[in-house]
């Protein structure tokens, strides 16, 4: 009996075809699963391993101002999912090293329902995170907003002295703050079920 090399090919493609099927599922469900858990993943990998220009936090001024001026600038955007504006006060400070300065975001809920949202950052160069000190931030902290409510997000730093020093760096008159807000997705709880009325009796 003579195989039928036809047959085969479209075996083959068959299976082929399913097993791509199978790959493009796979990966559509783990970037759906990704999303809920970008941000909180973003702010482990960042404080580990200093990616995307990681600040660093401190309980106190610097205590040394240099003469070097350095110009920060600010910039605030919102993922798509996220019904809010978002915007810096103002869109650049120059200060000396060492100074410690407030500056503010505003954001707005746009929306008819309460939604919460919640900010990762990154600074640039990347670098110059290193001596990027935050006193007070509303970074990785969920954020919720009544409809139509509108907030002020404070924001303390100081560029540590140190930087003069860095080679790398010492040509540097820029530093880039920037914070994105995205949605933070609650879990629906389940609601409980009534307990059964003994003078309902039963039906079976």
């Amino acid at each position: 009996m003579n195989s039928d090399p036809n047959g085969t090919d479209t075996h083959r493609r068959d299976a082929s075809n399913r097993k791509v099927a199978f790959v493009c599922a796979s990966i559509f469900f783990a970037m759906v699963g990704a999303s809920f858990a970008a941000v909180p993943l973003y702010e482990l990998f960042c404080q580990v391993t200093g990616f995307g220009g990681t600040t660093q936090r401190a309980e106190s001024e610097s205590g040394t101002v240099i003469d070097r001026k350095i110009t920060v600038r600010f910039d605030g955007n919102i993922n798509g999912a996220l019904p809010w504006s978002f915007k810096p006060q103002q869109r650049s400070v120059t200060l000396r090293m060492g100074e410690t300065m407030q500056v503010a975001y505003e954001a707005h809920n746009t929306s008819s329902d309460v939604t919460t949202g919640t900010s990762v950052f990154n600074v640039t160069p990347f670098e110059a995170g290193a001596y990027f000190n935050k006193m007070q931030c509303f970074c990785f902290t969920e954020q919720a907003l009544a409809a139509g409510e509108g907030v002020e997000m404070p924001v303390v730093f100081f560029v540590d002295p140190a930087m003069d020093a860095d080679p790398d760096l010492k040509h540097v008159k820029e530093i880039t703050l920037s914070y994105t807000f995205y949605p933070v997705q609650h879990p629906v709880k389940p609601v409980a079920a009534r307990p059964a009325d003994p003078a309902a009796g039963s039906n079976l």
